[in-house]
């Protein structure tokens, strides 16, 4: 327990009453002292078996974030709970928080550890795995489709790993022409998620990266836990550019292959997957080339007989006869039109003269050409009977040729004497 605070002090601590040192380093002693004794899981970054001292000090690291405390606890708490523990190793543990005002640090003061076992380690992942899936970070409609060919890879991978030769090797193999920008990362122990993480976050930011590889080598189910951590699959899912996991397992996957963009099994499966293959490309081209030949010179050949059943119809071939056969209808057009004005001409031409010839044969001229005469009154009335004049009647006597006057007589005036 820490001790308790002067009477002397004062109540608050203002400019012209200032705490001293000791006192604010006993008032930050008390309130972690409150704290009590919880438990706390994490990674031993360091351990420190001093010989001859009975006090183990431990480095306790976050997985997920570059924060480590310093643990200490007697030697057979450490015997008891986890004889065999190794740097790099999960725990859990029953510590109390202390603080030491002479040096003003703060430590854990553990009087339990326990080894997190691997069936434990995987019953987390697990429930983890269900925690993530349940929010959608494992989505197949939110996986962002990789492009085609990518002008540059960001790679996060092992200082001279054998994932990151693989990578570099077999996608230059398949193209040539590809960059990439490597980040060198832990890749398994406590500093290895800090570190992926800031990698992707300065990949990400990079305009120029167009895919992402994070890669990594086999190994047991220990080494491969960064890549289930928690912070890690959140950081890989709120990436804008496509993140491909290339981690080199047999049978359990990290998490990070349900969260990537793209899965692939190895490293050099992912640098077959992120980049064409150059000579499949060409073979694929020239097929084409030859298809697109083949189909263009299938359409010359097809118009070129069109054209030349066009050219073989009378009316290309000889255009000419086209026009003899209308000029050969216009003339029997005007051969007959002419034929048939000079038959109508005819006939209305003997129609006319029959009709001449009936009225002039009913004329009354024609029968004055026999002999005959019109008696007229000279009111011009036409005498048809004898009692229609008197004597002394003044008659106009119309012949074929002139005319006489003649005034009527009785009929005992025209005896001889």
């Amino acid at each position: 327990m820490s001790e308790p605070e002067p009477s002397a002090a004062p109540p608050k601590s203002t400019a012209d009453e200032p705490w001293p040192v000791r006192v604010v380093s006993q008032k930050v002693g008390a309130w972690i002292a409150k704290l009590g004794w919880v438990w706390v899981d994490g990674q031993v970054a360091q351990i420190s078996r001093r010989p001859g001292s009975a006090v183990v000090f431990l480095t306790l690291r976050d997985p997920s974030a570059d924060l480590s405390l310093t643990v200490t606890a007697h030697r057979d708490v450490l015997d008891s709970g986890a004889p065999e523990l190794s740097e790099g190793a999960r725990v859990t543990l029953h510590a109390k928080p202390e603080f030491y005002p002479a040096r003003g640090t703060l430590s854990l003061r553990a009087d339990e550890i326990r080894q997190v076992g691997l069936g434990e380690l995987l019953a987390r992942l697990e429930k983890l795995k269900k925690l993530l899936a349940a929010e959608g970070l494992f989505a197949r409609e939110r996986k962002r489709r990789l492009p085609f060919l990518p002008q540059r890879i960001g790679l996060i991978t092992g200082r001279a790993s054998a994932a990151e030769r693989d990578v570099l090797m077999n996608t230059r193999r398949r193209w040539p022409a590809v960059d990439f920008r490597v980040l060198n990362v832990a890749v398994q122990g406590p500093t290895a998620v800090p570190q992926i993480i800031d990698a992707l976050k300065v990949l990400d930011n990079d305009d120029t990266i167009d895919v992402i590889v994070i890669a990594r080598g086999g190994g047991s189910v220990e080494d491969l836990l960064p890549f289930s951590d928690e912070a890690l699959c959140r950081a890989v899912f709120g990436a804008r550019t496509p993140v491909v996991s290339a981690i080199g397992h047999e049978t359990d996957a990290p998490l990070l292959d349900y969260v990537a963009d793209l899965r692939a099994s190895t490293p050099t499966d992912a640098a077959k997957r992120i980049v064409p293959d150059l000579g499949e490309e060409r073979q694929l081209i020239e097929v084409a080339r030859r298809r697109l030949d083949r189909g263009v010179l299938a359409l010359i050949d097809r118009e070129t007989h069109r054209i030349e059943s066009w050219r073989s119809r009378p009316s290309l071939a000889r255009p000419e006869l086209l026009v003899d056969q209308r000029a050969a209808d216009v003339t029997a057009l005007r051969e007959r039109a002419v034929r048939s004005l000079e038959h109508r001409l005819r006939r209305a031409d003997d129609e006319l003269r029959h009709t001449v010839a009936r009225l002039r044969a009913l004329s009354p001229a024609a029968t004055l050409q026999r002999g005959y005469a019109i008696v007229q009154r000279a009111d011009g009335h036409v005498v048809r009977a004898a009692d229609e004049v008197k004597t002394d009647d003044v008659l106009r006597v119309r012949l074929a040729e002139g005319e006489l006057r003649a005034a009527v007589r009785d009929d005992k005036e025209l005896e001889t004497p």
